[in-house]
């Protein structure tokens, strides 16, 4: 299904039903009229009103929405898909909607998991898919010049085969994301402890604003010219601008990798074990712990698995995998079969297994959140705890996926199979999303490491910013004062009305 629709959005479930797909969500939704419609074509070459392609822009790969999709229903429906081949194209919709007081939404391969490129109230969801492609590629300063629409795996092929370099950046949804989604949620790649988030990659962006303005931030290795602007966009989730062209660090395609996996007597070991790594200065490219149940369900195994893989040059990985082993055997821990990380290699980009469960009416999902080595251990036990106590909860889970010298990020996953009313498989994901939040902030942790917020997090950001989500308010109201981009997102006022979700 992936390759079928490479370089291109692919849907995460079959919409049911036999008639016409309706909006889920109760919120106002912005009709667009004839004229408004007339001066949108005037301004971008390329815009359908296409209802099978309309309901398609309605959702992403929020696993709740996956769901109501079984039912025939999209988060929410735009009026008009409008897809910009030029940065002035992007720009000039922007102007027209802000001066119109119509929402628009940016979305690229609408491969989120928080419903962050869900048109919520209706009006313009711009596709930047035609955006696409490499600019440039400085090999000498390693610097990418890139479009915003342009897959992962085409840039990867592209980056191996025509120039001998990689971005590093591989997150699970490779095939399904854009570089534009990876920037404006803070996402991260699985070999992130080596080569960083996305945020550590990019060195600057060219943004289009609400009023038409064109802007670029960054470009030098380092800068002290005021506030690093690029980082004003990174996250933003497209409510503060549109990113039109980016400049990301690059390296050479990696010469040499090395392998291992280990057992460890239990998962808070294996979470001294990767803190120690760090502390020493060591940066794996994969430093993944799991717990028991994680370990059973993808390796077949009754332990807590470590699984290891660096790349790079081939002394430098060598001292790292050092590092690695002598903390192993400090801790106790056991070599395992090195087919292991094959094995997570060969599954690490499947995301079939969630259409099966939705499919036979499984909610589940998965909730990453980032936190100091000091505080992890307890914020593990008490996510864990907080999940456990939901009503229907039938198994909770935790892996470790990315480690910093100061912490890591922590992936829960919750099941369960409620009734199949809708509205209590609803109740059932917000209760299981309230509890296991609640008990994250309580202990210090961070809303979110890599999927953003969106939609689904976004009656948890003014807690979690407490007295600088104001900053953050402030921002929305300099850069777009009418509160058309991408409304109803980032707990941000939100001038078209309340959503209705929760």
């Amino acid at each position: 299904m992936i390759d079928a629709n490479r370089g291109a959005p692919t849907p995460p479930i079959p919409f049911g039903g036999t008639g016409a797909i309706a909006r889920k969500l109760p919120g106002r939704a912005v009709e667009l009229d004839d004229g408004f419609l007339a001066r949108l074509r005037a301004t971008c070459a390329d815009v359908s009103t296409e209802p099978s392609l309309l309901a398609e822009a309605g959702r992403d790969w929020w696993p709740l929405a996956m769901t109501w999709a079984v039912d025939g229903q999209a988060p929410a429906l735009a009026g008009a898909v409008a897809r910009p081949s030029l940065a002035i194209e992007v720009a000039d919709v922007l102007r027209l909607c802000s001066s119109a007081g119509v929402p628009v939404t940016a979305a690229g391969g609408r491969s989120g998991v928080c419903g962050a490129s869900v048109p919520v109230h209706g009006g313009v969801v711009l596709d930047l898919g035609e955006l696409a492609g490499i600019v440039d590629v400085d090999v000498e300063s390693m610097i990418l010049d890139v479009r915003p629409g342009t897959f992962g795996d085409v840039l990867e092929d592209e980056l191996r085969s025509s120039y001998g370099m990689t971005s590093g950046h591989w997150p699970q949804s490779i095939a399904l994301s854009t570089v534009g989604g990876w920037l404006a949620c803070r996402g991260a790649g699985q070999l992130s402890t080596r080569y960083g988030k996305i945020e550590d990659i990019v060195v600057g962006l060219e943004v289009a604003l609400a009023d038409g303005r064109i802007i670029r931030t960054g470009g030098a290795p380092r800068a002290a010219v005021g506030p690093d602007l690029t980082q004003v966009f990174v996250g933003s989730e497209g409510t503060l601008g549109v990113i039109t062209e980016a400049w990301l660090r690059l390296h050479p395609e990696p010469p040499a990798e090395r392998r291992a996996a280990w057992s460890l007597p239990s998962f808070e070991a294996g979470l001294e074990v990767c803190r120690q790594v760090l502390r020493r200065g060591a940066t794996p490219a994969v430093l993944r712990l799991y717990d028991e149940t994680e370990t059973t369900r993808n390796f077949q195994l009754a332990t807590n698995a470590l699984v290891v893989l660096d790349e790079g040059d081939e002394d430098l990985i060598f001292a790292v995998m050092q590092v690695v082993e002598a903390e192993c055997m400090a801790a106790g821990a056991e070599p395992l079969d090195v087919g292991i990380v094959e094995q997570w290699m060969g599954h690490r980009n499947d995301v079939s297994a969630l259409e099966s469960l939705v499919a036979n009416g499984f909610v589940v999902d998965t909730i990453e959140v980032a936190a100091r080595w000091r505080d992890l251990p307890a914020l593990h036990r008490e996510v864990l705890a907080a999940l456990g106590a939901v009503d229907g909860v039938l198994a909770a889970s935790v892996h470790q996926s990315h480690s910093y010298p100061d912490g890591a990020c922590l992936y829960f996953t919750f099941a369960g199979r409620p009734e199949p009313d809708p509205a209590v498989k609803d109740a059932f994901y917000v209760a299981c999303w309230d509890a296991a939040t609640r008990a994250v902030l309580a202990r210090g942790g961070a809303l979110s490491h890599h999927h953003g917020v969106g939609l689904n997090r976004s009656r948890f950001v003014a807690d979690a910013l407490g007295p600088a989500f104001g900053v953050l308010v402030a921002l929305k109201q300099a850069l777009d004062p009418n509160g058309v981009l991408n409304p109803g997102k980032l707990g941000l006022p939100d001038p078209f009305g309340p959503v209705g979700w929760p």
